[in-house]
Protein backbone atom coordinates (compact mmCIF):
# COMPACT_ATOMS: atom_id res chain seq x y z
CA UNK A 1 0.00 0.00 0.00
CA UNK A 2 0.98 3.48 -0.40
CA UNK A 3 2.49 5.68 2.24
CA UNK A 4 2.60 9.75 2.12
CA UNK A 5 4.88 11.69 4.01
CA UNK A 6 3.09 15.31 4.50
CA UNK A 7 5.37 18.29 4.84
CA UNK A 8 4.88 21.60 6.30
CA UNK A 9 7.71 23.72 5.04
CA UNK A 10 8.44 27.21 6.11
CA UNK A 11 10.03 26.71 9.11
CA UNK A 12 10.44 22.86 8.51
CA UNK A 13 11.68 22.52 5.16
CA UNK A 14 13.00 26.28 4.45
CA UNK A 15 14.07 28.39 7.34
CA UNK A 16 12.03 31.30 7.25
CA UNK A 17 10.25 31.70 10.15
CA UNK A 18 11.88 34.67 11.26
CA UNK A 19 11.72 36.22 7.85
CA UNK A 20 8.34 36.32 8.45
CA UNK A 21 8.86 37.76 11.64
CA UNK A 22 10.66 40.98 10.55
CA UNK A 23 7.88 41.27 7.62
CA UNK A 24 5.13 41.12 9.89
CA UNK A 25 6.96 43.02 12.27
CA UNK A 26 7.55 45.96 9.93
CA UNK A 27 3.91 45.61 8.43
CA UNK A 28 2.36 46.26 11.48
CA UNK A 29 4.93 49.00 12.40
CA UNK A 30 3.81 50.63 9.11
CA UNK A 31 -0.15 50.26 9.65
CA UNK A 32 0.66 51.98 13.81
CA UNK A 33 0.29 48.75 15.31
CA UNK A 34 2.88 47.77 18.11
CA UNK A 35 3.29 43.97 18.11
CA UNK A 36 6.23 41.94 19.93
CA UNK A 37 8.48 39.71 17.50
CA UNK A 38 7.87 36.84 20.37
CA UNK A 39 4.31 37.29 19.56
CA UNK A 40 4.78 37.52 15.78
CA UNK A 41 6.94 33.90 15.91
CA UNK A 42 4.51 32.46 17.75
CA UNK A 43 1.99 32.98 15.22
CA UNK A 44 3.94 32.16 12.23
CA UNK A 45 2.01 28.99 10.84
CA UNK A 46 -1.10 30.73 10.59
CA UNK A 47 -2.46 31.40 7.44
CA UNK A 48 -2.07 35.50 7.00
CA UNK A 49 -5.47 36.50 8.25
CA UNK A 50 -5.39 33.94 10.89
CA UNK A 51 -2.63 35.54 12.01
CA UNK A 52 -3.62 38.64 12.17
CA UNK A 53 -6.94 38.11 14.25
CA UNK A 54 -4.33 36.01 16.22
CA UNK A 55 -1.93 39.10 17.10
CA UNK A 56 -4.68 41.81 17.23
CA UNK A 57 -7.72 40.17 18.44
CA UNK A 58 -11.56 40.87 17.86
CA UNK A 59 -11.30 44.47 18.65
CA UNK A 60 -9.33 45.59 15.55
CA UNK A 61 -11.03 46.41 12.24
CA UNK A 62 -11.10 43.47 9.66
CA UNK A 63 -11.43 45.54 7.13
CA UNK A 64 -7.41 46.51 6.97
CA UNK A 65 -6.62 42.96 7.34
CA UNK A 66 -5.73 42.89 3.88
CA UNK A 67 -3.47 45.83 4.19
CA UNK A 68 -1.47 44.23 6.53
CA UNK A 69 -1.30 40.63 4.47
CA UNK A 70 -0.74 42.90 1.60
CA UNK A 71 2.10 44.69 3.14
CA UNK A 72 3.71 41.32 4.63
CA UNK A 73 3.49 39.95 1.03
CA UNK A 74 5.72 42.65 -0.40
CA UNK A 75 7.99 42.66 2.44
CA UNK A 76 8.73 38.75 2.45
CA UNK A 77 8.75 38.82 -1.27
CA UNK A 78 12.20 40.86 -1.16
CA UNK A 79 13.43 37.33 0.18
CA UNK A 80 12.21 35.72 -2.82
CA UNK A 81 15.34 34.97 -4.41
CA UNK A 82 17.57 34.70 -1.62
CA UNK A 83 15.42 31.56 0.70
CA UNK A 84 18.24 29.48 2.84
CA UNK A 85 16.80 25.59 2.67
CA UNK A 86 17.23 23.77 6.43
CA UNK A 87 20.11 21.11 6.19
CA UNK A 88 19.52 18.29 4.16
CA UNK A 89 16.06 19.16 3.68
CA UNK A 90 16.20 18.42 -0.23
CA UNK A 91 18.28 15.05 0.49
CA UNK A 92 15.67 14.20 2.91
CA UNK A 93 12.57 14.24 0.51
CA UNK A 94 14.73 13.14 -2.17
CA UNK A 95 15.20 9.63 0.02
CA UNK A 96 11.97 9.59 1.27
CA UNK A 97 10.35 9.22 -2.30
CA UNK A 98 13.28 6.61 -2.71
CA UNK A 99 11.86 4.61 0.27
CA UNK A 100 8.49 4.47 -1.93
CA UNK A 101 6.69 7.11 0.03
CA UNK A 102 4.98 9.72 -1.50
CA UNK A 103 5.60 12.94 -0.30
CA UNK A 104 3.19 16.09 -0.49
CA UNK A 105 3.83 19.52 0.59
CA UNK A 106 1.24 20.86 2.76
CA UNK A 107 1.66 24.72 3.36
CA UNK A 108 -0.03 28.26 3.86
CA UNK A 109 2.48 29.65 0.79
CA UNK A 110 1.00 30.03 -2.74
CA UNK A 111 1.70 31.34 -6.16
CA UNK A 112 5.12 32.78 -6.32
CA UNK A 113 6.25 32.45 -2.88
CA UNK A 114 5.25 28.91 -3.28
CA UNK A 115 7.61 28.45 -6.31
CA UNK A 116 10.39 30.35 -4.24
CA UNK A 117 10.24 27.78 -1.42
CA UNK A 118 10.34 24.49 -3.80
CA UNK A 119 13.24 26.59 -5.47
CA UNK A 120 15.05 26.67 -2.27
CA UNK A 121 13.94 22.91 -1.62
CA UNK A 122 15.20 21.92 -4.86
CA UNK A 123 13.66 18.49 -4.88
CA UNK A 124 11.08 18.55 -7.13
CA UNK A 125 11.34 15.32 -8.52
CA UNK A 126 10.74 13.79 -5.50
CA UNK A 127 7.44 15.81 -4.83
CA UNK A 128 4.10 13.93 -5.44
CA UNK A 129 1.71 17.15 -5.04
CA UNK A 130 1.23 20.41 -3.04
CA UNK A 131 -1.71 21.33 -1.05
CA UNK A 132 -1.54 25.10 -1.15
CA UNK A 133 -3.25 28.02 0.38
CA UNK A 134 -4.73 28.28 -2.53
CA UNK A 135 -6.44 25.34 -2.41
CA UNK A 136 -8.45 24.98 0.57
CA UNK A 137 -10.84 27.35 2.26
CA UNK A 138 -9.37 27.25 5.84
CA UNK A 139 -6.10 26.77 6.98
CA UNK A 140 -3.90 25.56 9.65
CA UNK A 141 -4.96 24.73 13.03
CA UNK A 142 -7.84 23.16 10.49
CA UNK A 143 -7.48 19.87 8.80
CA UNK A 144 -8.48 21.05 5.96
CA UNK A 145 -4.67 21.56 4.32
CA UNK A 146 -3.47 18.09 5.40
CA UNK A 147 -6.83 16.51 4.32
CA UNK A 148 -6.70 18.01 0.85
CA UNK A 149 -2.91 16.40 1.17
CA UNK A 150 -3.75 13.48 1.79
CA UNK A 151 -6.36 13.60 -1.15
CA UNK A 152 -3.86 14.30 -3.52
CA UNK A 153 -1.50 11.64 -2.41
CA UNK A 154 -4.51 9.02 -2.62
CA UNK A 155 -3.41 7.58 0.76
CA UNK A 156 -5.76 7.13 4.24
CA UNK A 157 -4.85 9.44 6.92
CA UNK A 158 -3.71 5.98 8.83
CA UNK A 159 -1.03 5.19 6.21
CA UNK A 160 0.23 9.41 6.51
CA UNK A 161 2.78 10.80 8.73
CA UNK A 162 3.47 15.27 9.00
CA UNK A 163 6.56 16.71 9.78
CA UNK A 164 5.94 20.10 10.61
CA UNK A 165 6.67 22.72 13.08
CA UNK A 166 4.46 24.63 15.05
CA UNK A 167 1.64 23.92 17.04
CA UNK A 168 -0.99 25.29 14.44
CA UNK A 169 1.12 22.00 12.26
CA UNK A 170 0.80 19.49 14.88
CA UNK A 171 -2.78 20.29 15.67
CA UNK A 172 -3.89 20.53 12.04
CA UNK A 173 -2.29 17.27 11.93
CA UNK A 174 -4.04 15.63 14.98
CA UNK A 175 -7.13 16.91 13.68
CA UNK A 176 -6.82 15.30 10.32
CA UNK A 177 -6.13 12.10 12.68
CA UNK A 178 -2.53 11.38 11.16
CA UNK A 179 0.65 10.61 12.92
CA UNK A 180 3.09 13.68 13.61
CA UNK A 181 6.69 14.09 13.78
CA UNK A 182 7.97 17.69 14.62
CA UNK A 183 11.43 20.03 14.10
CA UNK A 184 13.11 22.28 16.03
CA UNK A 185 14.20 24.52 13.35
CA UNK A 186 11.27 26.48 13.35
CA UNK A 187 11.95 27.69 16.88
CA UNK A 188 9.09 26.34 19.33
CA UNK A 189 9.69 25.26 21.84
CA UNK A 190 9.93 20.82 22.66
CA UNK A 191 7.36 20.81 25.10
CA UNK A 192 4.89 23.20 23.50
CA UNK A 193 5.22 20.80 20.23
CA UNK A 194 4.32 17.53 22.37
CA UNK A 195 1.45 19.27 24.27
CA UNK A 196 0.23 20.11 20.83
CA UNK A 197 0.73 16.24 19.61
CA UNK A 198 4.11 15.82 18.42
CA UNK A 199 4.61 11.79 18.77
CA UNK A 200 8.46 12.68 17.50
CA UNK A 201 10.92 15.75 18.18
CA UNK A 202 14.22 16.14 15.31
CA UNK A 203 16.72 18.99 15.54
CA UNK A 204 16.10 19.31 11.55
CA UNK A 205 15.67 17.59 8.86
CA UNK A 206 19.36 16.14 8.59
CA UNK A 207 18.51 14.74 12.04
CA UNK A 208 15.29 13.42 10.67
CA UNK A 209 17.21 11.96 7.70
CA UNK A 210 19.56 10.50 10.14
CA UNK A 211 17.47 8.60 12.17
CA UNK A 212 15.16 7.26 9.47
CA UNK A 213 15.19 3.93 10.32
CA UNK A 214 13.97 4.30 14.03
CA UNK A 215 11.65 7.24 13.29
CA UNK A 216 7.79 7.04 11.66
CA UNK A 217 9.20 7.51 7.88
CA UNK A 218 11.52 3.70 8.60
Amino acid sequence: MERAAVFDVDGTLVDTNHLHVTAWWEAFRQAGHRVSMHRLHRAVGLPSGGLVAHVLGEDRDPERDGELSAAHKALYGQFFDRLPALPDAGPLLKRLHADGWRVVLATSAGGAELGALRRAIDADEAITATASADDVEEGKPAPEPVEHALELAGVPAERAVFVGDTVWDMRAASRAGVRRVAVLCGGIPRADLEEAGAEAVYDDPAHLLASLPDSLLA
